[in-house]
């Protein structure tokens, strides 16, 4: 599938998601002039087209397995990883949004008091950012890049770490944001260009944080900005991958690995160093 047909089956995509979504809206208001079971067409449709470009993702890594690329962690300090292309591919059960290679990943903390919340059944129905050690935590450039695309606009939302907050994420706040299209999804977001067709994106970033801007050149190391829960997330997280083009509509994802960490599996703790010539705060040594 070319570039031009995935971005129109994505579009698509989107527009049988919307129409389902508002005749659903509206049918508790009116009566619909066709019966109800073909308001259930548009669904199915978005369904398919799903179906089709992932067919065709998994053929393109059968066929044309890409080799990993080496970049360094987007971290520094103590984390866990979650959601890992170590364990399956694709990690995140789907190759939309260049998404084959993704990797979430968490802060962990040995101080005291600052744990980080598990998950319950009731209560509390949510924690906030800042009681997750990840949060706020410095975001760098895993290589000297240019930035194509960087918005901090969105909100930190509360988690969603209980029963009623991941009813919630599933069944309303994720619907949602699969209406409202890509950027509501991944939140916050920066695309960093690599090179040689390679594209860094990193995903759920702090509001306000980013230190770049889209055309500014970045060293490998620098400050982007911070963690953040903004977007399709239950708790503050790294969402990171690798894809082949700057659109997340229509890249296709590429495996990575890091240096001197490589790629952690689901619930592995691992420790990534501070940048060189940067301080543990995350800034530029003087």
């Amino acid at each position: 599938m070319s570039v031009r047909q995935r971005s129109l089956a994505a579009l698509a995509r989107r527009v049988l998601w919307l129409i389902f979504f508002v005749q659903f809206v509206v049918q508790h208001f009116v009566d619909l002039p066709y019966n109800y079971w073909l308001g259930w067409l548009p669904l199915l449709g978005a369904i398919a087209i799903g179906v089709v470009m992932s067919r065709s993702a998994r053929r393109r890594i059968e066929t044309e397995p890409p080799a990993p690329v080496e970049v360094a962690p987007p971290v520094a300090g103590r984390w866990s990883a979650l959601n890992s292309p170590a364990d399956k591919v694709p990690s995140h059960g789907t190759h939309n949004l260049g998404q084959t290679y993704a990797i979430d990943i968490t802060a962990e903390s040995d101080e005291p008091g600052r744990g980080r919340p598990q998950p319950v059944w009731f209560w509390p129905i949510a924690w906030r950012n800042q009681d997750f050690p990840a949060f706020g935590e410095p975001l760098y450039a895993v290589a000297d890049a240019t930035v194509v695309h960087a918005e901090d606009g969105q909100r930190d939302h509360l988690s969603r770490s209980s029963l009623i907050g991941v009813l919630y994420f599933w069944l309303i706040e994720g619907i949602g944001r699969s209406v409202g299209g890509t950027r509501r999804i991944v939140g916050n977001h920066v695309i960093l260009d690599l090179g040689e067709g390679t594209y860094a994106a990193y995903a759920h970033v702090r509001k306000g944080s980013l230190q770049v801007r889209a055309g500014d050149k970045v060293l490998a190391g620098q400050v982007l900005g911070q963690c953040g829960n903004s977007g399709n997330s239950t708790e503050p997280h790294v969402h990171f991958q690798l894809m082949d083009g700057p659109d997340l509509n229509t890249a296709q994802g590429i495996p990575f690995t890091w240096r001197g960490v490589g790629v952690p599996a689901n619930r592995e703790v691992f420790t990534a160093e501070v940048p060189v010539g940067v301080t543990a705060a995350g800034e530029a040594a003087a």
